[in-house]
C-alpha cells in the first residue's frame, strides 16, 4: 500500500488538471461510442450507417470479424481488444462462424457470417501503407494519424505521398483547417470531386484554396462543361438532392473518367467543413456515384461530424435525464430526509470550497490531502 501512495505521489496532478482530464476523456469516449452504452448487442440494427467496432485478436486472430461496443465488454471482457474507432455500415460479428464455438452471451440467434461487412488490416492492429500498430512499441514518440474518409485506414502524415504542391492546411497553431481526408490510394476513385468548385477544398489562404489543381486527374468529353464555365454550380447545394438537372452539366455515366497519373503519384484531398453538401445529387450522379462505390457519401449520416453531432445531443439529454432522476428522488423524500440529504451536500461543497481556497492549485493533490478532506468533513458532521 505504501509503495502504491509514493507512485501516485509521483504522478500526482492539479485538481483542475485531474478535472478537465476527466471531462475531456468522458466527452472523447462519448464521441466515440456515439452514445451508445454498451448494453445491448447492435446486431438486430442491422448494417449500421456508423458505429464503434472493436476487433478481437484472442478470438480471431486473423483480423476477419468485428464486434460492438457491448460485446466487446460483455462477451470479450479480458481479451486483447483493438478499438477501431468507428466503421460504416457494419454488422456485429460477434459469435458468427468466424469465433468457431464461442458464441454471443448478449445474442446467441445470428446469421453464419455478415457478407456485407468489409474488413482492413486495421482489424490485426496495423495501420498505414507501413502498416505499423498504434501505439508503436518502437516509436520513440506516438505520430498522431489522419483516418481517410473512403477506406477508413490511418495514415501517417509523412506516408500520405504528399509533394511540395500539396500540404496538410493547418492554421497558426498547426490545428488541422479541413474537415475529411481522402487518401492518395483513394484519390483515384474520387477524381471527379476536382469538377466541383475549388472552395470544397481546404486551403491554409483562403485567398488561394489549396488543390490538387497541377494534377489534371480527371478528363472528359470536350464538349463537357467544366466548373469554370458552369453557372449552376453553387455553394447552397442541398446535400444528395434528387433533382432532374445535373448541377455539373456532365454525364458523369457516360464520359470515362481517367487518372492521368498512377495511383501511386495520386495526391491525397484535404476537404473543408460540410464540403459533402455541394454534391450533385441527380439521378445521373448518384447513379455514378453507386458505381463508384461512393454513395454513402451523399447520405448526411456517414460523415464523422454527424455521428458526432448525434453523439453531443444524447449525451446531453443523458446528463438532463440523470440532474432530472435526482430532483424526482428528492421531490419523493419526506422532509426530514431532503434536509439530511440537502445538509450533507452542502457540507461537502463547503469542505472542498474551504481546501481549494486554502490549497496552491498549481501544487499536485495526493491522497493525503483526499483524505484530510473527509477526515475534516466526518469531524464536521459529528460536531452538527
Amino acid at each position: 500500500m505504501a509503495d502504491a501512495f509514493e507512485d501516485e505521489t509521483e504522478q500526482t496532478v492539479s485538481l483542475n488538471e485531474y478535472l478537465d482530464e476527466v471531462e475531456d476523456q468522458e466527452l472523447e469516449a462519448d464521441l466515440v461510442l456515439g452514445g451508445d452504452e454498451g448494453k445491448e448487442c447492435t446486431y438486430g440494427k442491422g448494417y449500421m450507417k456508423r458505429q464503434a467496432i472493436f476487433s478481437c485478436i484472442t478470438c480471431t486472430p486473423d483480423g476477419n470479424a468485428g464486434v460492438c461496443t457491448a460485446c466487446s465488454l460483455s462477451c470479450h471482457d479480458g481479451h486483447e481488444i483493438i478499438e477501431l474507432w468507428t466503421k460504416r455500415k457494419f454488422k456485429c460479428d460477434c459469435g458468427n462462424s468466424k469465433f468457431g464455438e464461442f458464441f454471443c452471451k448478449l445474442l446467441v440467434s445470428k446469421d453464419i457470417e455478415n457478407e456485407e461487412n468489409c474488413y482492413n488490416h486495421n482489424f490485426k492492429g496495423k495501420y498505414c501503407t507501413c502498416g505499423r500498430p498504434y501505439p508503436d512499441p518502437e516509436a520513440e514518440e506516438q505520430v498522431e494519424m489522419i483516418q481517410c474518409c473512403i477506406c477508413e485506414d490511418w495514415f501517417h502524415e509523412e506516408h500520405l505521398g504528399l509533394t511540395n504542391e500539396v500540404k496538410i492546411p493547418r492554421d497558426e497553431d498547426g490545428e488541422p483547417l479541413y474537415e475529411d481526408l481522402i487518401c492518395h490510394i483513394c484519390s483515384p476513385i474520387c477524381s471527379f470531386l476536382h469538377l466541383y468548385p475549388q472552395t470544397i477544398f481546404a486551403s491554409d489562404n483562403p485567398q488561394n484554396p489549396t488543390t490538387p489543381s497541377k494534377q489534371k486527374s480527371i478528363e472528359t468529353s470536350p464538349s463537357s462543361s467544366g466548373p469554370s464555365t458552369n453557372p449552376q454550380l453553387s455553394k447552397n447545394m442541398i446535400l444528395g438532392e434528387n433533382s432532374g438537372t445535373c448541377v455539373l452539366g456532365v454525364d458523369l455515366l457516360s464520359n470515362e473518367l481517367t487518372s492521368d497519373k498512377s495511383q501511386s503519384q495520386s495526391q491525397p484531398m484535404f476537404l473543408t467543413k460540410n464540403w459533402r453538401e455541394a454534391l450533385c445529387g441527380c439521378e445521373k450522379c448518384l447513379g455514378f456515384y453507386e458505381k463508384k462505390g461512393v454513395s454513402y457519401l451523399v447520405d448526411k449520416e456517414d460523415s464523422i461530424a454527424e455521428y458526432e453531432r448525434k453523439a453531443k445531443e444524447k449525451r446531453d439529454e443523458k446528463m438532463q435525464q440523470e440532474e432530472g432522476a435526482e430532483m424526482n428522488f428528492l421531490s419523493n423524500l419526506g422532509h426530514v430526509e431532503k434536509m439530511e440529504i440537502l445538509s450533507g451536500i452542502a457540507d461537502m461543497k463547503d469542505e472542498i470550497r474551504s481546501f481549494l481556497q486554502s490549497f496552491d492549485a498549481s501544487k499536485p493533490i495526493t491522497s493525503d490531502d483526499i483524505h484530510k478532506v473527509f477526515d475534516n468533513l466526518k469531524k464536521r458532521r459529528r460536531m452538527d
